[in-house]
């Protein structure tokens, strides 16, 4: 904000005048329309005026300093301007300046929410929907892993608030509040699970297949007829954890192999119809700005939202593949939309 001009003689005349006849400075404040910390400030000191903002000379960098910030800019996308310039060995520029220069070469921008995709990766996932055409995703079982935390994601808790009412201040934690991971699958009109990763496990493929065999195996999957079994068509991601030699292995013993395990081309969370049941769990669970207080209560959330979530909503996700084949050829492999 910029600074108001000093009381002027006529302004100084008027306060006397009010002050003489009673006024508070308050009033006096209103009459003149004007700051009622300016009026206080004359009448206890009348002849100190308003400090003037002394102008500090700003810090100069040169054509060569210039060339250093951007290629420092361009080799760490989402950094302060502080890194940037330190790492180049440039100080003594104030805030405004590096931004003010950064403003020239760079634009302040959030992560891409989706990796970019290459030729490459466009060519597989063309030859996916090719391979899969004519697959009967009734019997396909989608599966995935989502992380849920105490707080929600970062800049979740928007919406209205009633004019004179006050936004809800979210919780802050000093050393963060954690989160689950929960692992969970969908197959025609039926969820599997979620079933909760135990607290503090790094799923690498050994405790990866120990979680399959706890939670899927033993608890879903060994009650299912052997006609189900012999059809079903088992998903899961690229992820390091899945897609190993020794996670690969272990699914082959049992039973889910060859044309049982579904190949999965890269970079395509977009394919897979459980995120956006993910979706929907995590607009329930943090709807109107709710945080947590401990990682059981945001699991109990968790079940307690996928609960809600009935057979025809699962139907419609995972009878949208065929919709979601045609669109990635219709767009030579490019992302579809979710």
């Amino acid at each position: 904000m910029g600074q108001k001009k000093d009381l002027t003689g006529s302004e100084k005349s008027k306060i006397v005048r009010y002050l003489a006849e009673g006024c508070s400075s308050l009033k006096i404040a209103k009459l003149l329309k004007r700051d009622h910390r300016t009026i206080k400030r004359f009448i206890q000191n009348s002849q100190q005026g308003r400090k003037k903002r002394v102008e500090k000379p700003r810090r100069k960098i040169t054509a060569h300093e210039l060339t250093k910030v951007k290629r420092a800019a361009a080799k760490m996308p989402l950094a302060t301007s502080l890194a940037i310039f330190q790492s180049c060995n440039i100080t003594g520029v104030p805030k405004s300046t590096r931004c003010a220069i950064l403003r020239d070469m760079a634009k302040v921008r959030k992560a891409e929410r989706r990796p970019p995709l290459n030729k490459t990766h466009k060519l597989k996932r063309q030859d996916w929907a090719k391979k899969y055409l004519k697959t009967d995703f009734s019997k396909v079982l989608w599966t995935d892993e989502m992380r849920v935390s105490l707080d929600g994601p970062d800049g979740w808790a928007r919406g209205w608030i009633g004019k004179g009412q006050r936004a809800p201040v979210p919780l802050r934690r000093q050393q963060g509040g954690g989160g689950v991971l929960v692992w969970a699958g969908i197959i025609k009109d039926e969820l599997v699970g979620p079933f909760r990763v135990e607290d503090g496990v790094k799923l690498n493929s050994q405790s990866y297949c120990q979680f399959l065999e706890d939670t899927f195996f033993k608890q879903w999957y060994r009650k299912k007829s052997a006609s189900f079994k012999k059809n079903m068509i088992f998903m899961q991601d690229n992820a390091p954890s899945h897609a190993s030699k020794y996670s690969t292995a272990w699914l082959a013993r049992k039973g889910i192999k060859e044309e049982k395990l579904m190949t999965w081309p890269p970079c395509s969370p977009d394919l897979n119809p459980i995120e956006n049941l993910w979706s929907i769990i995590k607009c329930e669970i943090y709807k109107e700005g709710k945080q947590y207080t401990s990682l059981n209560s945001v699991w109990e959330a968790v079940v307690a939202a996928a609960r809600n979530v009935d057979g025809e909503q699962i139907k419609t996700l995972t009878g949208s593949m065929d919709g979601r084949l045609l669109s990635v050829l219709a767009k030579k492999g490019g992302y579809i939309g979710r």
